[in-house]
């Protein structure tokens, strides 16, 4: 790939970092005039002031913008290996549902974020971007096998979906079944878990800041090269990039369920329409995909809903093992960033190596389980370690006042 492209790609998450640093404090602004307020009323809350909810809107908008006017500026005067794949080809109707699922996303989050809807209109919202994306033409059509390394006599390097239990309707009206069901899962499933990791200032931003970087530099090192992948990969990391500064601890802004579904559902789209690189965002994204599947185990085990809000996350756990909340975030932050980095060095060694260290890290999260689940009972808030600096300064609750993160501002279906 062309030094240009590179440096226009470079050049676009720059943009998109500053551009989403001055909206930002227009986004708390619009929150405080909305009343989209993060109040510390539950017990499941860690932070102790009130704290504006919008964040959502400076990182959808940004990403919208920026994304939109870099693909047009591309159309016209990129070189021909990003170019090529754009006039007449069906990248045009992925790229249109990319951005109308991001201001669907957006506007569904900001609804949420000032009037707190149900859980249950809230999945179905994200069940209609899902159908945004299908409608589209963005479908699991193929995923990588994972037993290749074993030889070619156990099939080909990539299995082909489209047939499997097919639908056909008439000799040219075939529904490919499996990789709709497949497609909603996933852009469900990649709403809630970033929603589930969203717990502590500036968590679950860092963590899809990691994501959309390591989906990005595989992108374009990693064949086949696909440019534009990563040119979206670069708007979503600047996006977010921008956005951090306000929202690490102690945070001024959160990035609610505005954020949570435009972030969950850019990172499930680009992962699939860079030739399935699935496997690499199921790698990069371990931490909170761990924490869902433990969390959902253990509310059934219970007796209670998948669904119900508790404080038995593994952000929580930490603060209980006695981290602090700048500790619990950065610690998760190293995890992420060794997993994207594995990722890197394992997706040019085969399919097998990477679903192989998938199932290491699901042996581990396992095991984290076990130990973490033995931590003492959940505290109050006001009872965890907190940064020095921060035990003997003053503040009053205002709107958008300083404060720590709650796993209050995702999306309720995913708690």
């Amino acid at each position: 790939m062309s030094t240009d492209v590179i440096l226009f790609i470079v050049g676009v998450f720059a943009v998109a970092a500053i551009v989403s640093w001055l909206l930002t404090p227009v986004a708390i602004s619009i929150a405080r005039h909305v009343g989209a307020i993060d109040n510390p009323d539950s017990a499941r809350r860690v932070h102790r002031l009130p704290v504006a909810r919008l964040g959502g809107l400076a990182v959808g908008t940004t990403f919208a913008l920026v994304g939109i006017v870099a693909v047009l500026i591309g159309h016209a005067n990129w070189p021909y290996d990003i170019a090529r794949s754009l006039p007449g080809d069906p990248v045009i109707g992925k790229l249109v549902a990319l951005f109308i699922g991001v201001l669907l996303a957006m506007l569904l989050g900001v609804v949420d974020d000032r009037w707190q809807i149900r859980a249950r209109y809230q999945l179905l919202g994200q069940l209609a971007l899902a159908g945004i994306a299908i409608a589209g033409g963005i479908l699991f059509v193929q995923i990588a096998n994972p037993f290749q390394f074993l030889g070619a006599a156990l099939g080909r390097p990539d299995l082909d979906l489209r047939e499997l239990l097919a639908l056909h309707l008439t000799d040219d009206f075939v529904i490919p079944a499996v990789p709709i069901v497949l497609t909603a899962l996933w852009i469900v499933g990649m709403i809630n878990c970033i929603n589930w990791i969203d717990g502590l200032d500036g968590l679950s931003t860092g963590v899809s800041l990691i994501a959309a970087l390591t989906l990005g530099v595989i992108s374009v090192t990693a064949a086949p090269v696909e440019p534009l992948v990563a040119l979206l990969c670069a708007v979503l990391a600047g996006s977010l990039a921008g956005f951090l500064p306000w929202n690490f601890h102690p945070a001024r802004v959160f990035i609610g369920t505005a954020g949570v579904m435009v972030v969950g559902y850019v990172l499930a789209v680009l992962s699939i329409m860079g030739t399935a690189k699935v496997a690499v965002a199921l790698l990069v994204l371990g931490v909170p995909i761990i924490d869902t599947f433990w969390i959902i185990i253990r509310r059934l085990a219970s007796g209670a809903s998948p669904f119900e809000a508790d404080r038995g996350h593994l952000h929580h756990r930490l603060l209980d093992l006695g981290l602090t909340h700048r500790g619990a975030v950065l610690l998760i932050y190293a995890i992420a960033a060794a997993l994207g980095i594995s990722g890197l060095l394992l997706s040019s060694s085969g399919a097998g190596s990477l679903y192989a260290f998938l199932g290491i890290v699901i042996g581990g999260g396992f095991a984290l389980y076990l130990l973490t689940r033995r931590t003492r009972d959940s505290l109050d808030a006001a009872s965890y370690p907190d940064e020095p600096d921060e035990v003997t300064t003053g503040s009053h609750p205002t709107p958008d006042s300083t404060g720590s993160g709650t796993p209050g501002h995702g999306t309720r279906p995913a708690r």
